[in-house]
């Protein structure tokens, strides 16, 4: 069978598909995996067969601003005003992404000629351009389904509004057929779960880029705190808050400072506290005991199947979301804004390295992840679906 997976270029769209592209290919299937052109050396790291499809999705936020934001120096998307940012995310992931996969997609198909196409669920225009050519497609989950906030209301209306212009009527769930979940269903909106009658759960498999653990990961003496805000969001303010309270704590501290945060910019740190730009953070979760993250999709779920307490310091897009479930499932807790300082750090950290009852809720979500069909599993049932 020929598979076609496609997703918009990031960390936390791509990654979450690896596995499942991965797991069909080794069952015997010819898989190509369609994306923008700077994020194919992460795929061709898993062994993957790609094409470029896309536009990078920082490439695109620049087209959205030039074309509709507000004149001045470019500011980061958690310091932009919700009335300026809401229709600038909504162009970019309603318009902007889908026109490009439109254009794309078409030729990759031409040459691959699949027999299904695995859309990730942020990426419309992978469904509309299957649509279009007449090939079956399904949608491939990135984390949690949010259908309260208004942000996500707005590009629905977008991704409404650009199927109608191509003759593609889009109903009011976005319904593309069957939907691979990775998100455990006690987590899970449930709204979504409700009206999402082909929901097929997909075990969420961390994948990151192969690569050696920081030393002292597996000989520490104490409990080892995770600090990350991602790929996109970090924030020298909020880490610095973070690392100050984590630092004054029995604890060793491990951060990933990621692409958007120069760790020159966060000084001299404590003892305890050891600064990477990057860490294979599928490899380190099992040998952590909290993490503190900005609530990206990837994070969250990959605490969910550690079986770590979370503490969630959410700058934007679904990260509030998950902060919510995070806590309204009791494995972990957030802080808002600026509630981010770092006694309320510290406080919380302490609370949640020692509360039994979050550590046995963790360790009760983590076993419902374990139990949930494998990448392996899911593959085998992908000929049905087309």
């Amino acid at each position: 069978m020929r598979l076609l997976f496609t997703s918009l270029g990031s960390f936390g769209h791509a990654f979450p598909l690896v596995p499942l592209a991965v797991a069909a290919r080794d069952a015997g299937h010819d898989v190509v995996f369609a994306t923008s052109e700077d994020f194919l050396p992460q795929l061709r790291k898993a062994g993957l067969e790609t094409a470029a499809a896309g536009l990078g999705i920082r490439d695109a936020f620049g087209r959205a601003f030039a074309e509709s934001g507000p004149p001045g120096p470019r500011r980061p998307p958690g310091e932009v005003p919700p009335e300026v940012l809401t229709p600038i995310v909504a162009k970019v992931f309603g318009e902007v992404m889908p026109e490009r996969f439109g254009a794309d997609l078409p030729p990759v198909f031409a040459r691959f000629r699949p027999d299904l196409v695995v859309s990730e669920s942020g990426n419309w225009g992978g469904v509309f351009a299957a649509l279009q050519a007449g090939l079956p497609a399904v949608s491939h989950g990135f984390g949690r389904v949010s259908t309260g906030d208004p942000m996500v209301t707005r590009i629905r209306e977008a991704i409404r509004e650009h199927g109608a212009s191509l003759g593609i009527s889009v109903d009011e769930d976005l319904d593309a057929g069957s939907y691979l979940d990775i998100c455990p269903e006690s987590v899970q909106d449930p709204d979504f779960l409700a009206r999402t009658p082909r929901r097929v759960p997909l075990r969420p498999v961390g994948w990151s880029e192969p690569g050696e653990l920081p030393p002292g990961v597996l000989d520490r003496s104490r409990p080892l705190v995770y600090l990350t805000l991602g790929t996109a969001m970090g924030h020298a303010g909020v880490f610095g808050a973070a690392i100050t309270g984590l630092s004054g704590l029995d604890v060793d501290v491990l951060v990933a400072t990621g692409p958007t945060v120069d760790p020159a910019t966060l000084g001299e740190v404590p003892p305890n506290v050891r600064l990477e730009a990057w860490v294979p953070q599928a490899a380190l979760l099992p040998h952590v005991d909290l993490v503190v993250h900005h609530g990206g999709s990837g994070t969250t779920l990959g605490a969910f199947g550690a079986g770590l307490p979370q503490l969630l310091l959410p700058q934007g897009a679904d990260q509030f979301s998950n902060a919510d479930a995070v806590r309204a499932a009791g494995v972990g807790d957030r802080l808002l804004g600026t509630e981010v300082t770092a006694e309320a750090v510290a406080t919380q950290a302490r609370h949640l390295l020692t509360d039994t009852a979050v550590r046995d809720a963790a360790r009760a979500l983590a076993a419902e992840v374990a139990a949930m069909p494998s990448p392996a599993e899911v593959a085998a049932q992908l000929p049905t679906l087309a």
